[in-house]
């Protein structure tokens, strides 16, 4: 699968690992703000459709956006039951 952006509202998801997509590895994205696209938190999904993250302090609601954007992502495109890691 090709490498996505994601739009969370406030925040996008830039992918990175741009040259290991497949179904074999982990799926991983930077959360940036939207109108400076400084990097805030990161988020990454597992194949067996673990979700985990981190942000930066006080980047709590990025880092929720994001992990619902890519549970979304992870359900409705690739077919994964999501749980927390």
């Amino acid at each position: 699968m090709e490498p996505v952006e994601i739009n969370a509202g406030n925040w996008y998801l830039l992918a990175e690992d741009v040259d290991a997509w497949n179904a074999d590895t982990r799926y991983r994205w930077s959360v940036r703000e939207a109108t400076t696209a400084e990097a805030v938190a990161d988020v990454t999904l597992m194949p067996d459709g673990a979700v985990s993250g981190s942000a930066r302090e006080g980047e709590d609601a990025a880092l929720a956006a994001a992990r619902r954007a890519v549970r979304g992502f992870a359900e409705a495109a690739l077919g994964l039951t999501v749980r927390d890691a």
